[in-house]
Protein backbone atom coordinates (compact mmCIF):
# COMPACT_ATOMS: atom_id res chain seq x y z
CA UNK A 1 0.00 0.00 0.00
CA UNK A 2 1.30 3.61 -1.09
CA UNK A 3 2.02 6.04 1.48
CA UNK A 4 2.09 9.65 1.12
CA UNK A 5 4.71 12.03 2.36
CA UNK A 6 3.15 13.25 5.16
CA UNK A 7 1.19 10.30 6.26
CA UNK A 8 5.04 9.05 6.30
CA UNK A 9 6.08 11.73 8.61
CA UNK A 10 3.37 11.12 10.97
CA UNK A 11 4.05 7.35 11.11
CA UNK A 12 7.55 8.29 11.96
CA UNK A 13 6.91 10.74 14.25
CA UNK A 14 4.31 8.15 16.63
CA UNK A 15 7.40 5.65 16.17
CA UNK A 16 10.36 7.25 17.12
CA UNK A 17 9.32 11.13 18.48
CA UNK A 18 9.04 14.72 16.36
CA UNK A 19 12.66 15.45 17.77
CA UNK A 20 14.20 12.52 16.18
CA UNK A 21 12.55 12.74 12.90
CA UNK A 22 13.54 15.87 10.20
CA UNK A 23 11.57 16.92 7.06
CA UNK A 24 14.16 17.16 3.69
CA UNK A 25 13.27 20.15 3.02
CA UNK A 26 14.50 21.87 6.03
CA UNK A 27 18.08 19.52 6.34
CA UNK A 28 20.98 21.73 6.89
CA UNK A 29 22.71 22.40 3.27
CA UNK A 30 25.39 20.00 3.51
CA UNK A 31 23.50 16.99 4.31
CA UNK A 32 20.53 18.25 1.74
CA UNK A 33 22.94 17.94 -0.83
CA UNK A 34 24.91 14.77 -0.32
CA UNK A 35 21.64 13.14 -0.03
CA UNK A 36 20.22 14.80 -3.83
CA UNK A 37 24.07 13.83 -5.21
CA UNK A 38 23.64 9.85 -3.96
CA UNK A 39 20.02 9.72 -5.74
CA UNK A 40 19.59 9.43 -9.63
CA UNK A 41 18.47 13.05 -11.34
CA UNK A 42 15.21 11.57 -12.08
CA UNK A 43 14.44 10.29 -8.45
CA UNK A 44 11.95 12.45 -6.49
CA UNK A 45 13.43 13.39 -3.01
CA UNK A 46 12.98 11.28 0.66
CA UNK A 47 10.07 12.90 2.44
CA UNK A 48 12.40 12.95 5.68
CA UNK A 49 15.55 11.88 7.50
CA UNK A 50 14.95 9.47 10.93
CA UNK A 51 17.23 9.34 13.10
CA UNK A 52 16.18 5.95 16.05
CA UNK A 53 17.78 6.51 19.34
CA UNK A 54 18.28 2.31 19.89
CA UNK A 55 18.57 -0.92 17.89
CA UNK A 56 15.28 -1.13 18.68
CA UNK A 57 13.56 1.89 17.62
CA UNK A 58 16.48 1.06 14.03
CA UNK A 59 14.95 -2.21 13.97
CA UNK A 60 10.92 -0.95 14.20
CA UNK A 61 11.96 2.16 12.10
CA UNK A 62 12.33 -0.74 9.00
CA UNK A 63 9.62 -2.95 9.70
CA UNK A 64 8.16 0.15 9.11
CA UNK A 65 9.45 0.62 5.90
CA UNK A 66 9.36 -2.75 4.47
CA UNK A 67 5.39 -2.62 5.87
CA UNK A 68 5.03 -0.37 2.66
CA UNK A 69 7.51 -1.13 0.60
CA UNK A 70 9.43 2.47 0.96
CA UNK A 71 13.06 2.06 -0.49
CA UNK A 72 15.45 2.98 2.62
CA UNK A 73 18.54 5.35 1.80
CA UNK A 74 20.57 3.73 4.97
CA UNK A 75 23.24 6.32 6.30
CA UNK A 76 25.63 7.42 9.77
CA UNK A 77 26.87 10.97 9.85
CA UNK A 78 26.52 11.28 5.73
CA UNK A 79 30.51 11.57 4.95
CA UNK A 80 30.49 9.14 2.17
CA UNK A 81 26.16 8.94 1.47
CA UNK A 82 27.23 10.15 -2.00
CA UNK A 83 29.90 7.43 -3.03
CA UNK A 84 29.94 5.16 -5.35
CA UNK A 85 26.92 3.98 -7.66
CA UNK A 86 23.46 6.59 -7.67
CA UNK A 87 20.62 5.06 -5.57
CA UNK A 88 17.22 4.71 -8.40
CA UNK A 89 14.77 5.80 -5.13
CA UNK A 90 14.75 6.49 -1.77
CA UNK A 91 11.42 6.96 0.30
CA UNK A 92 13.13 7.36 3.33
CA UNK A 93 16.78 8.25 5.18
CA UNK A 94 17.23 6.23 7.79
CA UNK A 95 20.81 7.60 10.01
CA UNK A 96 22.11 5.37 12.05
CA UNK A 97 23.95 8.89 13.77
CA UNK A 98 22.25 8.80 17.52
CA UNK A 99 23.28 5.08 17.63
CA UNK A 100 26.33 6.51 19.44
CA UNK A 101 27.08 4.58 22.71
CA UNK A 102 30.27 1.96 23.24
CA UNK A 103 28.96 -0.94 24.84
CA UNK A 104 32.08 -2.95 25.67
CA UNK A 105 35.41 -2.47 25.69
CA UNK A 106 37.29 -5.92 26.55
CA UNK A 107 40.82 -4.29 27.24
CA UNK A 108 42.58 -7.53 27.97
CA UNK A 109 41.13 -9.01 25.13
CA UNK A 110 42.23 -5.91 22.95
CA UNK A 111 38.12 -5.76 21.19
CA UNK A 112 36.16 -2.82 21.20
CA UNK A 113 31.71 -3.20 20.64
CA UNK A 114 30.71 -0.29 19.49
CA UNK A 115 27.09 0.83 17.79
CA UNK A 116 27.24 1.65 14.70
CA UNK A 117 27.11 5.41 14.90
CA UNK A 118 30.21 5.90 17.23
CA UNK A 119 32.63 8.50 15.84
CA UNK A 120 36.37 7.01 14.73
CA UNK A 121 37.79 9.95 16.32
CA UNK A 122 36.00 9.74 19.81
CA UNK A 123 36.51 5.83 19.71
CA UNK A 124 40.30 6.42 18.89
CA UNK A 125 40.45 8.87 22.04
CA UNK A 126 38.45 6.51 23.93
CA UNK A 127 40.96 3.28 23.12
CA UNK A 128 44.17 5.57 23.39
CA UNK A 129 43.02 6.20 27.79
CA UNK A 130 43.76 2.45 27.76
CA UNK A 131 47.08 2.29 25.60
CA UNK A 132 45.19 0.59 22.44
CA UNK A 133 43.85 1.66 19.12
CA UNK A 134 41.83 0.66 16.27
CA UNK A 135 44.63 0.16 13.12
CA UNK A 136 42.08 1.96 10.68
CA UNK A 137 42.60 5.53 8.96
CA UNK A 138 39.86 5.98 7.16
CA UNK A 139 39.11 9.23 5.39
CA UNK A 140 36.82 12.22 7.34
CA UNK A 141 37.69 10.50 10.10
CA UNK A 142 36.23 13.97 12.32
CA UNK A 143 32.86 12.79 11.82
CA UNK A 144 32.78 9.17 9.77
CA UNK A 145 30.63 6.47 11.72
CA UNK A 146 32.09 3.18 12.48
CA UNK A 147 28.66 1.85 10.61
CA UNK A 148 29.88 3.79 7.60
CA UNK A 149 33.15 2.97 7.42
CA UNK A 150 32.17 -0.60 7.63
CA UNK A 151 29.56 0.16 5.23
CA UNK A 152 31.96 1.84 2.28
CA UNK A 153 34.72 -0.41 3.52
CA UNK A 154 37.17 2.54 3.81
CA UNK A 155 40.28 1.66 5.13
CA UNK A 156 43.86 3.91 4.38
CA UNK A 157 47.22 3.63 4.80
CA UNK A 158 47.36 1.92 7.65
CA UNK A 159 46.18 -1.47 5.74
CA UNK A 160 49.74 -2.09 4.81
CA UNK A 161 50.77 -3.57 7.99
CA UNK A 162 47.12 -4.40 9.41
CA UNK A 163 45.14 -5.62 6.52
CA UNK A 164 41.75 -3.96 6.19
CA UNK A 165 38.83 -2.78 8.06
CA UNK A 166 36.77 -6.03 6.95
CA UNK A 167 39.84 -7.75 8.81
CA UNK A 168 39.67 -5.83 11.79
CA UNK A 169 35.65 -7.09 12.23
CA UNK A 170 34.99 -9.47 14.42
CA UNK A 171 31.85 -9.61 15.34
CA UNK A 172 28.69 -7.82 13.49
CA UNK A 173 24.80 -7.11 14.32
CA UNK A 174 22.53 -5.27 11.57
CA UNK A 175 19.00 -5.20 10.35
CA UNK A 176 17.55 -6.98 7.41
CA UNK A 177 15.66 -5.22 5.33
CA UNK A 178 12.37 -6.83 6.69
CA UNK A 179 13.36 -5.47 10.00
CA UNK A 180 15.23 -8.33 11.90
CA UNK A 181 18.21 -8.13 13.71
CA UNK A 182 20.81 -10.27 12.42
CA UNK A 183 23.75 -11.23 14.40
CA UNK A 184 27.45 -12.93 13.27
CA UNK A 185 30.79 -13.27 14.58
CA UNK A 186 31.44 -12.99 18.06
CA UNK A 187 33.34 -10.96 20.80
CA UNK A 188 36.47 -12.40 20.39
CA UNK A 189 39.88 -12.74 18.28
CA UNK A 190 39.54 -16.22 18.14
CA UNK A 191 36.00 -16.94 16.88
CA UNK A 192 34.64 -19.46 14.36
CA UNK A 193 31.17 -19.51 14.94
CA UNK A 194 28.93 -19.22 12.19
CA UNK A 195 28.74 -17.42 8.96
CA UNK A 196 31.30 -14.60 7.65
CA UNK A 197 29.25 -11.57 7.23
CA UNK A 198 31.08 -9.76 8.88
CA UNK A 199 33.17 -9.83 5.47
CA UNK A 200 30.07 -9.82 3.23
CA UNK A 201 28.98 -6.36 4.68
CA UNK A 202 31.87 -4.54 4.54
CA UNK A 203 31.66 -2.25 1.37
CA UNK A 204 28.24 -3.53 0.82
CA UNK A 205 27.10 0.17 0.66
CA UNK A 206 23.92 -0.41 2.88
CA UNK A 207 22.19 -2.80 0.31
CA UNK A 208 22.39 -5.80 2.33
CA UNK A 209 21.65 -4.34 5.51
CA UNK A 210 21.78 -1.74 7.77
CA UNK A 211 24.96 -1.75 10.93
CA UNK A 212 23.85 -1.64 14.22
CA UNK A 213 26.55 -2.47 16.46
CA UNK A 214 30.29 -4.05 15.64
CA UNK A 215 33.05 -5.47 17.16
CA UNK A 216 36.53 -4.62 16.33
CA UNK A 217 39.86 -6.07 17.22
CA UNK A 218 42.45 -3.69 18.51
CA UNK A 219 46.26 -3.40 18.63
CA UNK A 220 49.05 -1.15 21.54
CA UNK A 221 49.61 1.62 20.79
CA UNK A 222 53.30 1.65 19.51
CA UNK A 223 55.59 3.11 21.60
CA UNK A 224 57.61 5.62 18.79
CA UNK A 225 56.36 6.74 15.16
CA UNK A 226 58.43 8.20 12.72
CA UNK A 227 57.87 8.88 9.01
CA UNK A 228 60.54 8.85 6.03
CA UNK A 229 59.86 10.08 2.90
CA UNK A 230 62.31 9.61 -0.21
CA UNK A 231 62.26 11.46 -3.51
CA UNK A 232 63.41 11.06 -6.14
CA UNK A 233 63.64 9.38 -9.91
CA UNK A 234 60.81 7.51 -11.27
CA UNK A 235 63.37 4.55 -11.98
CA UNK A 236 64.93 5.65 -8.64
CA UNK A 237 61.59 5.29 -6.91
CA UNK A 238 60.57 2.28 -8.69
CA UNK A 239 63.55 0.05 -7.37
CA UNK A 240 63.49 1.22 -4.00
CA UNK A 241 60.10 -0.16 -3.45
CA UNK A 242 61.08 -3.14 -4.85
CA UNK A 243 64.31 -3.73 -2.48
CA UNK A 244 61.95 -2.49 0.62
CA UNK A 245 59.30 -5.17 -0.30
CA UNK A 246 61.37 -7.75 -0.31
CA UNK A 247 63.48 -6.17 2.97
CA UNK A 248 63.34 -6.85 6.49
CA UNK A 249 62.01 -3.51 6.91
CA UNK A 250 58.49 -3.76 8.21
CA UNK A 251 57.04 -0.11 7.60
CA UNK A 252 52.88 0.45 9.26
CA UNK A 253 52.19 2.76 6.07
CA UNK A 254 54.17 2.76 2.73
CA UNK A 255 52.55 5.10 -0.08
CA UNK A 256 53.42 6.39 -3.18
CA UNK A 257 52.60 10.09 -4.03
CA UNK A 258 52.32 11.82 -6.80
CA UNK A 259 55.14 14.84 -7.63
CA UNK A 260 52.03 16.87 -7.44
CA UNK A 261 51.08 15.87 -4.08
CA UNK A 262 54.70 15.66 -2.60
CA UNK A 263 54.72 19.37 -3.68
CA UNK A 264 52.27 20.75 -2.71
CA UNK A 265 52.72 18.87 1.06
CA UNK A 266 56.16 20.78 0.77
CA UNK A 267 58.10 17.79 0.27
CA UNK A 268 60.21 18.78 -2.97
CA UNK A 269 59.32 18.30 -6.76
CA UNK A 270 59.36 14.81 -7.60
CA UNK A 271 57.11 11.56 -6.98
CA UNK A 272 58.10 10.55 -3.58
CA UNK A 273 58.37 7.19 -1.09
CA UNK A 274 56.48 7.90 1.72
CA UNK A 275 56.78 5.11 4.91
CA UNK A 276 55.53 5.17 8.62
CA UNK A 277 57.64 3.12 11.09
CA UNK A 278 56.13 2.22 14.75
CA UNK A 279 57.47 -0.29 16.97
CA UNK A 280 60.01 0.27 20.00
CA UNK A 281 62.02 3.74 19.70
CA UNK A 282 65.20 1.60 19.08
CA UNK A 283 63.50 -0.42 16.36
CA UNK A 284 62.26 2.51 14.40
CA UNK A 285 65.89 4.17 14.73
CA UNK A 286 67.28 1.83 13.29
CA UNK A 287 64.80 1.12 10.16
CA UNK A 288 65.32 4.01 9.51
CA UNK A 289 68.89 4.42 8.98
CA UNK A 290 68.58 1.45 6.82
CA UNK A 291 66.62 3.36 4.76
CA UNK A 292 68.74 6.01 4.51
CA UNK A 293 71.35 3.99 3.87
CA UNK A 294 69.35 2.36 1.44
CA UNK A 295 68.20 5.58 -0.49
CA UNK A 296 71.52 6.95 -0.22
CA UNK A 297 72.30 4.06 -2.67
CA UNK A 298 70.11 5.08 -4.90
CA UNK A 299 70.59 8.67 -5.20
CA UNK A 300 67.33 9.84 -3.14
CA UNK A 301 66.65 12.39 -1.15
CA UNK A 302 65.98 11.41 2.53
CA UNK A 303 63.62 13.26 4.65
CA UNK A 304 62.78 12.28 8.20
CA UNK A 305 59.36 13.72 9.75
CA UNK A 306 58.79 13.48 13.59
CA UNK A 307 55.88 14.87 13.78
CA UNK A 308 53.91 11.74 11.84
CA UNK A 309 49.76 12.89 12.86
CA UNK A 310 50.60 16.34 11.26
CA UNK A 311 51.87 14.82 8.23
CA UNK A 312 48.86 12.43 7.82
CA UNK A 313 46.24 14.81 8.17
CA UNK A 314 48.34 17.13 5.73
CA UNK A 315 47.77 14.76 3.56
CA UNK A 316 43.95 14.12 4.18
CA UNK A 317 43.66 17.94 3.90
CA UNK A 318 45.38 17.46 0.03
CA UNK A 319 43.53 14.82 -0.56
CA UNK A 320 39.62 14.83 0.63
CA UNK A 321 39.88 18.37 1.12
CA UNK A 322 36.81 17.78 3.78
CA UNK A 323 36.61 21.50 5.26
CA UNK A 324 36.28 22.77 1.22
CA UNK A 325 33.47 20.26 0.88
CA UNK A 326 31.49 21.50 4.09
CA UNK A 327 31.00 25.21 2.87
CA UNK A 328 27.78 26.12 2.25
CA UNK A 329 26.72 25.86 -0.70
CA UNK A 330 26.40 29.43 -1.51
CA UNK A 331 29.94 29.84 -0.86
CA UNK A 332 31.05 27.26 -3.45
CA UNK A 333 30.65 27.41 -7.22
CA UNK A 334 28.43 24.59 -7.62
CA UNK A 335 25.89 22.68 -5.50
CA UNK A 336 26.27 19.12 -7.73
CA UNK A 337 29.76 17.63 -5.60
CA UNK A 338 32.11 20.68 -6.75
CA UNK A 339 34.52 20.98 -9.98
CA UNK A 340 36.15 17.88 -8.98
CA UNK A 341 36.20 13.62 -9.28
CA UNK A 342 37.56 11.47 -6.23
CA UNK A 343 38.19 7.81 -7.79
CA UNK A 344 39.48 4.92 -5.18
CA UNK A 345 41.64 2.43 -7.60
CA UNK A 346 43.54 -0.85 -7.68
CA UNK A 347 46.38 -1.80 -9.63
CA UNK A 348 49.62 -3.99 -8.71
CA UNK A 349 52.23 -2.82 -7.28
CA UNK A 350 55.05 -3.52 -9.26
CA UNK A 351 53.68 -1.25 -12.35
CA UNK A 352 52.52 1.37 -9.85
CA UNK A 353 55.32 3.84 -10.63
CA UNK A 354 55.17 3.25 -14.60
CA UNK A 355 51.41 4.42 -13.84
CA UNK A 356 52.00 7.52 -11.70
CA UNK A 357 54.05 8.37 -15.11
CA UNK A 358 51.09 7.51 -16.99
CA UNK A 359 48.68 9.35 -15.04
CA UNK A 360 50.99 12.64 -15.56
CA UNK A 361 50.69 12.34 -18.92
CA UNK A 362 46.65 12.12 -19.08
CA UNK A 363 46.12 14.93 -16.13
CA UNK A 364 49.10 17.48 -17.63
CA UNK A 365 47.26 20.41 -17.82
CA UNK A 366 44.84 20.38 -14.52
CA UNK A 367 45.44 19.75 -10.84
CA UNK A 368 45.47 16.13 -9.76
CA UNK A 369 46.72 13.63 -6.49
CA UNK A 370 47.38 10.28 -6.43
CA UNK A 371 47.76 7.88 -3.53
CA UNK A 372 48.61 4.36 -4.32
CA UNK A 373 49.62 1.67 -1.08
CA UNK A 374 52.43 -0.03 -1.93
CA UNK A 375 51.12 -3.06 -0.32
CA UNK A 376 48.06 -3.99 -1.85
CA UNK A 377 48.40 -1.36 -5.47
CA UNK A 378 45.36 0.71 -3.96
CA UNK A 379 45.14 3.88 -4.26
CA UNK A 380 43.09 7.21 -4.39
CA UNK A 381 43.11 9.89 -7.50
CA UNK A 382 41.51 13.37 -7.12
CA UNK A 383 41.16 15.23 -9.71
CA UNK A 384 40.31 19.16 -9.75
CA UNK A 385 39.09 21.28 -12.07
CA UNK A 386 36.24 19.44 -13.56
CA UNK A 387 34.66 21.69 -15.81
CA UNK A 388 33.87 19.90 -19.21
CA UNK A 389 32.17 16.79 -17.96
CA UNK A 390 32.96 15.07 -20.99
CA UNK A 391 36.94 15.46 -21.31
CA UNK A 392 36.82 14.02 -17.58
CA UNK A 393 34.72 10.92 -18.56
CA UNK A 394 37.47 10.42 -21.31
CA UNK A 395 40.51 10.86 -19.17
CA UNK A 396 38.99 8.69 -16.84
CA UNK A 397 37.92 5.98 -19.21
CA UNK A 398 41.96 6.07 -19.94
CA UNK A 399 43.01 5.94 -16.08
CA UNK A 400 40.24 3.12 -16.14
CA UNK A 401 41.63 1.24 -19.30
CA UNK A 402 45.80 1.26 -17.94
CA UNK A 403 44.16 -0.07 -14.36
CA UNK A 404 42.23 -2.79 -15.95
CA UNK A 405 45.26 -3.71 -18.12
CA UNK A 406 47.25 -4.47 -15.79
CA UNK A 407 44.42 -6.58 -13.48
CA UNK A 408 43.12 -3.63 -11.89
CA UNK A 409 39.94 -1.56 -11.26
CA UNK A 410 39.04 1.97 -11.09
CA UNK A 411 35.31 2.87 -9.10
CA UNK A 412 33.84 6.76 -8.94
CA UNK A 413 33.56 7.43 -5.23
CA UNK A 414 32.50 11.36 -5.27
CA UNK A 415 31.87 13.25 -8.74
CA UNK A 416 29.23 15.29 -10.24
CA UNK A 417 25.83 13.70 -10.30
CA UNK A 418 25.51 14.25 -13.52
CA UNK A 419 28.66 12.26 -14.47
CA UNK A 420 27.70 9.90 -12.20
CA UNK A 421 24.02 9.04 -13.95
CA UNK A 422 26.09 9.05 -17.52
CA UNK A 423 28.98 6.76 -16.98
CA UNK A 424 29.84 3.37 -15.26
CA UNK A 425 30.84 4.41 -11.68
CA UNK A 426 31.69 0.92 -10.83
CA UNK A 427 33.58 -0.34 -14.08
CA UNK A 428 35.87 -2.89 -14.73
CA UNK A 429 34.26 -6.36 -15.69
CA UNK A 430 34.70 -9.69 -13.87
CA UNK A 431 33.30 -7.74 -10.89
CA UNK A 432 30.99 -10.84 -9.85
CA UNK A 433 27.66 -8.67 -10.33
CA UNK A 434 25.06 -12.06 -11.14
CA UNK A 435 26.74 -13.27 -7.54
CA UNK A 436 26.02 -10.20 -6.10
CA UNK A 437 22.76 -9.65 -7.41
CA UNK A 438 21.59 -13.27 -6.03
CA UNK A 439 22.91 -12.20 -3.06
CA UNK A 440 20.87 -9.25 -2.62
CA UNK A 441 18.08 -11.18 -3.74
CA UNK A 442 18.65 -13.08 -0.61
CA UNK A 443 19.07 -10.24 1.99
CA UNK A 444 16.64 -8.12 0.38
CA UNK A 445 14.18 -9.51 -2.41
CA UNK A 446 11.90 -6.22 -2.80
CA UNK A 447 15.32 -4.40 -3.24
CA UNK A 448 14.07 -1.91 -0.53
CA UNK A 449 17.67 -1.00 0.90
CA UNK A 450 20.11 1.20 -1.36
CA UNK A 451 18.10 0.25 -4.67
CA UNK A 452 20.17 0.14 -7.76
CA UNK A 453 23.49 1.66 -6.24
CA UNK A 454 25.52 -1.79 -6.70
CA UNK A 455 24.85 -1.66 -10.70
CA UNK A 456 24.54 1.95 -11.69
Amino acid sequence: MRISDNELIALCTDLIGKDNVSLFERLEPNLHRRIVNSLAPDSLPPACVIYPQTIAELSAAITLACNYSLRVLPCGSATKLDWGGLVSRADLVVSTAMLDRPIEHCVGDLTVTVEAGVKYRDLQALLAKQGQFLAIDPPYAAEATMGGILATGSSGSLRHRYNSVRDMCLGIEFVRADGALVKAGGRVVKNVAGYDLMKLLTGSYGTLGIVSSITFRLYPLPEYNQIVVLTGTAEAIATAQQQISTSVLTPTACDLLSATAITDLGLGQAMGLVMQFSSLKASVIAQGDRLATLAKELNLEVQVLGETCEFWELLEILIWQDELRNLSPALTPSTDNGDYVICKLGILPSVSVTFLQQCEQIFDSQSYYLQIHTGSGLGILRVEEVGDLEAIATQIAKVRSLVEAHQGFLTILEAPQELKFKTNVWGYTGNASDLMGKIRQQFDPRSLLSPDRMFS
